[in-house]
């Protein structure tokens, strides 16, 4: 397995290692619900080195983007995030990811960790196909460390290491700054539902930055985060997981990103997806919370009337709001609140019900659903 620069660092905190797509991760240091809970209330800090980071330079760096990615790049100024998707010919998702501008001719695009050699190859493929001769692409995922602070109490912690004034820096934006001393990238975003900020820094000093954070939020109630917590605390949010919600037989219509979609422009998978929103799509991602006693996880079969119609994507119990709920591909006839459906967990035909996403929100000047940004 690869090792993040913090490898050692999560031995010494006794945490709980794992493979984690070929990555020797935490899953948890003192417990999920713990670290959950201490995320929601407090802050929580989370090693995501593991994550892909993809420079694209160049005078066509923007026309390069523009024709890989489903949203429209246009308006987006310096400094300013975009979530976005890479579609292939048939509008199915390569990956969704998040796409950095830090000048205008440079951009920096932030992979799922799993997904970051395939997006890489596909980028330079379509470099190539397009004769976008002008773009200079670089993986620079061993080179830099990300490392993201979350929680009510993220930025009084940080605002402590560093003299920039964090208050003006809006959700989805990003600025550079040193942080305890070294030089960083650090936005406004997160995958918790909570206000946090991502960090990003040479990976020979991401250690220093893990130490420096840990210290200064330590009377503050910061604690390290596994990746157990991190996905209770995405699902409690609505968000999805690439591999378990999108994968590339998914399109962004059948999921919640929808709204990625901009058909005025022209970018690969365009046609497929004009087609599809025509026709419409037969099933739909949708929110459930369980009315019965139990869990539902990834692969259970849902049902109506005895008849098979879904599969659940992910599901969990959420600490915050102390019930069971998933994420379920179901019939688009199926989608609306309130609709009852069973989940088959074992051998046991459980009830639940759709919900509206997400289950979860924290609402204030910074923070609203990720999947509107």
């Amino acid at each position: 397995m690869k090792k993040t620069p913090l490898y050692d660092r999560h031995v010494a905190l006794g945490a709980k290692l794992i493979d984690f797509g070929g990555w020797a991760m935490p899953v948890q240091y003192t417990g999920v619900v713990e670290e959950h809970h201490a995320t929601r209330t407090k802050a929580g800090l989370f090693d995501i080195c593991h994550m892909g980071e993809i420079d694209v330079r160049g005078p066509q760096a923007f026309d390069l983007l523009q024709r890989v990615m489903s949203r429209n790049l246009e308006k987006q100024t310096i400094g300013q995030i975009k979530l976005s998707v890479l579609t292939n010919e048939q509008g199915g998702i390569i990956d969704d990811l998040t796409v950095y501008k830090l000048a205008d001719d440079h951009y920096m695009v932030v992979t799922n960790a799993a997904s970051k050699d395939k997006d890489l190859r596909w980028l330079q493929s379509r470099k190539q196909e397009g004769n976008f001769s002008d773009v200079e692409i670089t993986d620079r995922t061993d080179q830099l460390g990300k490392l993201d602070l979350q929680g009510p109490q993220a930025q009084a912690i940080l605002q402590t290491l560093t003299e920039n004034d964090l208050t003006p820096l809006k959700y989805y934006h990003a600025m550079h700054m040193a942080v305890a001393g070294v030089q960083s990238l650090v936005s406004r975003s997160g995958y918790t539902g909570e206000d946090g900020f991502e960090i990003y820094a040479g990976s020979e000093r991401i250690g220093t930055l893990w130490d420096r954070l840990l210290n200064a939020g330590s009377d503050a109630g910061l604690k390290p985060i596994g990746l157990g917590a991190r996905d209770t605390l995405r699902l409690e949010a609505g968000m999805m997981l690439y591999g378990h919600e999108m994968c590339e037989t998914v399109s962004p219509c059948e999921v919640v990103y929808g709204w990625l979609i901009d058909l005025e422009k022209d970018f690969i998978g365009r046609e497929a997806l004009i087609q599809q929103k025509k026709q419409g799509v037969t099933r739909k991602l949708v929110g459930f919370e369980m009315v019965e006693r139990g869990i539902a996880r990834a692969g259970y079969k849902v049902f109506t009337d005895g008849r098979e119609i879904g599969e659940v994507t992910s599901g969990t119990f959420v600490p915050t709001l102390n019930k069971a709920v998933g994420l379920a591909f179901v019939p688009a006839i199926y989608t609306d609140p309130e609709t009852e459906m069973d989940i088959r967990i074992r051998d046991r035909d459980v009830k639940a019900k759709v919900v509206k996403l997400p289950f979860y929100k924290r609402e204030d000047k910074h923070i609203f659903y990720n999947v509107f940004i």
